[in-house]
Parts: C-alpha cells; sequence; structure tokens
C-alpha cells in the first residue's frame, strides 16, 4: 500500500503530467492554444468552467509547475478578503527575493461576490499574480465583466465513458499512487458499468472504484475481482448530473419545453426523465407545463391547460412515484397537441401598445354609468349592446380607444381549435353594420 493510502484514491492519482490527463483533447491536444501556453509557460488569467471532476484543479497545478510559478489555492467557499490580501503580500514577496511569478488559483469563484472578485483585479493588472478560477457555473452569469475582461474562458467537457474506463484501469494497475499493492482485477463490465455511473466525473469514478476496491478486499472469503455485482452495489443510488438553480438545471428545462415546442413526445419524456433522475422537485415541472400549455399550445387545443393544471394538482396528492406518471401524461399531451402561441404573440403586441400609445382616455360609450351625473355626462351613450344584435355580434362596433389604429393582435393559426376560431372570427368580421 503507498505510504499516502491515507488520501482518496482521487487525489492520489492526480495527473502529474499533461500526458497523464485523460480527456480534455479539445483543449489539450497539440497546437491547441491552452496546451502551447502550458508547454511554452507563458502565463496568463483564466477561468476553467466545467463539470465536477473535470480537471480544473489538476490542469492548474499543471500550469503551475511547467511554468515554475508559486501556486497558492483558495476555496471561494471558505476564502475572504483577508485571504486575498495574504496571497498577495506572498506573491510579491516570492517575486522579490525568487523572481517566481504566482498563480493564485480560487476554485468556486463563483461562490466569491462582486466585491471580492474586485478586490484582486488591481493585482492581475500589475501582474502581482496569474489567477485561475474554476467554476460549474456559466461565467456569463457568475464572474464581473472586468474580471472576464482580463482572463481567457477554457470550457471543459464531461469525460466520455471510455476515457473513465482507461483512467480505472490505470488506478488498479499502479502500484505508486493507485490500488496496484493491492493485486485485484476488475470484470470489464464492472468499469464499464462504474464508467456510467459516474457520468463524465472522474473523480466521482475513482471514489467508486476504491470502495469497490475496499469491499472487495474485505470480503469472506476474499476476493480478488472486482465483480459486475460489487460494481452495481457501489454504483447504485448515484444520480446524473443535475444543479438545482445552475445552468444545467434551466438548459434541461430550456430542453424539455422545446421538446414539446417542437411536437416530440420522446425527447419530452427523456428530458423529464432526466430532471426527475437529477432530483428536480416535479412540482417545478409540473407548473412548467402549465406555461407550455399556455404559450405553446393555447387555444388550439384549451383542454391541455386543464391537463396540465389536474396533473399539477394529482402529483400534489400522491407524490412520488405515482404522481410522475401524472405529469408525463401532461407532457406527452402537450408534445402531442396542436399548437399555437397566438394569444401569446398577441398580448405581447398589446402590451406593447399600451406603453406606446400611454394612457388613452376610454370611449365613453363604452364607460359604465351607475350615477345620474355619469349619464349626463355621455356614459355609456350609445353603446349597443351585443346581445340584441343578430349573431349576438355589433357589427361595425369599435371598443379600442378612440384615435388608436385598429389592431389585429390575436391571429389564430390553422391549427386544432383555431382553425373554427379563426373562421367564426372572419364571418363576423365581414358581417356588414
Amino acid at each position: 500500500m503507498p505510504p499516502d493510502a491515507a488520501r482518496p484514491l482521487a487525489d492520489r492519482m492526480r495527473p502529474r503530467s499533461l500526458e497523464d490527463v485523460v480527456g480534455q483533447e479539445h483543449l489539450l491536444r497539440p497546437g491547441k492554444p491552452l496546451r502551447q501556453a502550458i508547454e511554452s509557460g507563458r502565463l496568463h488569467s483564466m477561468i476553467l468552467w466545467g463539470p465536477p471532476g473535470t480537471g480544473k484543479t489538476t490542469l492548474a497545478r499543471l500550469i503551475a509547475r511547467r511554468s515554475q510559478a508559486q501556486f497558492i489555492a483558495l476555496s471561494a467557499v471558505m476564502a475572504g478578503v483577508k485571504d486575498i490580501r495574504a496571497a498577495v503580500e506572498s506573491a510579491r514577496a516570492e517575486r522579490e527575493h525568487n523572481g517566481r511569478p504566482t498563480i493564485l488559483f480560487l476554485d468556486e469563484v463563483h461562490r466569491f461576490n462582486k466585491a471580492q472578485q474586485d478586490t484582486f483585479l488591481p493585482y492581475l493588472e500589475d501582474g502581482t499574480l496569474t489567477f485561475i478560477g474554476a467554476t460549474t457555473e456559466n461565467p456569463s452569469f457568475e464572474v464581473v465583466s472586468a474580471l472576464l475582461s482580463r482572463a481567457r474562458v477554457y470550457v471543459l467537457k464531461p469525460l466520455e465513458a471510455a476515457d473513465l474506463v482507461r483512467l480505472l484501469r490505470s488506478a488498479l494497475a499502479d502500484g505508486e499512487r493507485g490500488l496496484g499493492a493491492l493485486g485485484l482485477e476488475a470484470e470489464e463490465a464492472a468499469l464499464e458499468l462504474i464508467a456510467r455511473a459516474a457520468d463524465g466525473d472522474g473523480r466521482r469514478a475513482l471514489n467508486m472504484l476504491e470502495l469497490a476496491a475496499s469491499l472487495t478486499e474485505a470480503s469472506e472469503p476474499p476476493q480478488s475481482q472486482i465483480t459486475l455485482e460489487r460494481a452495481e452495489e457501489v454504483a447504485s443510488g448515484t444520480r446524473r448530473r443535475f444543479d438545482k438553480g445552475g445552468e444545467q438545471f434551466y438548459d434541461q428545462i430550456s430542453a424539455l419545453h422545446k421538446s414539446v415546442r417542437g411536437t416530440d413526445p420522446d425527447a419530452a419524456l427523456y428530458w423529464l426523465g432526466r430532471m426527475l433522475d437529477g432530483g428536480c422537485d416535479p412540482l417545478y415541472v409540473a407548473r412548467r407545463a402549465v406555461r407550455m400549455a399556455i404559450e405553446d399550445v393555447g387555444l388550439a387545443d384549451p383542454r391541455a391547460f386543464a391537463l396540465a393544471l389536474d396533473a399539477w394538482e394529482a402529483y400534489d396528492r400522491l407524490g412520488s412515484p405515482e404522481g410522475e406518471l401524472a405529469i408525463a401524461n401532461a407532457v406527452v399531451y402537450l408534445a402531442c397537441a396542436p399548437k399555437s402561441n397566438a394569444v401569446y404573440v398577441g398580448f405581447g403586441q398589446a402590451q406593447a401598445d399600451v406603453e406606446r400609445f400611454g394612457t388613452l382616455e376610454v370611449p365613453l360609450r363604452l364607460r359604465n354609468a351607475p350615477t345620474r351625473l355619469m349619464k349626463n355626462l355621455g356614459y355609456g351613450h350609445g353603446y349597443r349592446y351585443a346581445h340584441d344584435e343578430p349573431e349576438a355580434f355589433a357589427a361595425g362596433e369599435r371598443y379600442l380607444p378612440d384615435g388608436m389604429p385598429d389592431r389585429r393582435y390575436y391571429r389564430p393559426v390553422p391549427r386544432g381549435l383555431e382553425i373554427k376560431i379563426g373562421e367564426a372570427l372572419a364571418k363576423l368580421r365581414n358581417t356588414k353594420p
């Protein structure tokens, strides 16, 4: 067993060189800008953006090692302005006494607020520090523009299953840092299952392998092979990547909404399953389904609105997992229903006109006249009661404010019930006064 066996396997197996890194070939292939920067030792501030376990900290350490820079690592969860100032002082001393540059690595940089992020901007400007930030959140939303303008953003991707299997094999065989001293083997199917369950996260894959190795070694009688059954045991209960309230969350609900809008029930069910698997509150999806019914199905099928509300109520009464099936029913119905955003578009145009024309007076004929004074002032005078007209329609009457141009906000689409709505409106509008 290696002397530092108390450290987690994922930490022990951290790559020591670029050749040891698995995945991220889009950044680290020869000729790529990041690869060139690392190999040349040319330091520049950067933000490494990607899911957990994709090598952000590892790359930062490799950059520091290759450039022979002092490496100061801080976590935005625990660090504050005081820690940043201490790092600045250390960087100045290192440059003055040893001529070495300093890399300040800030993990989870998105946890720093604007004032905290602004603290180290002057030291990036004068070269006291080279900044490397790591984040799982979209820097566009979480990092201040002044810092973004001084740092290049590199996007790290989830590790492919094949890369993870290669990483697991390496850990099993490595006698110095890995599990090689245990003399364990693993069924190929077991490694593939762990790789799939890790869902692109190298740290998670190694943690599961370490647990599987520990259970295998401690079994009675002792075993020398990590079996598929053992892998299933350690992988059970793992969830796919999902950050509640983060970018992945909004990406997936966007994909679900667009699948419904695009009349693809199969994709809609997939994204619904992804969100629920990741731990999304089903009531959130139920609320979004109501919005889809209103925004994208509209009056092409008014039943969709009622069905979405019923699914929401059904989940509220049944809970999981039975209530989730009600939501799935609603999602499929919405995906298959005829689509219309005519009301959505028309209402938006009406709101724009409200802002454009200001507070136009309500025509006197359309005003209510509950008092004698109001009647004497002409309120309600000339109003045509539609129910007294043929077809209950006051042909030629105008209900918009006087002086405002005629408008057609609502334009029924030739789908679903709106076909009949459009035909009825056209017939009425063609009626002569």
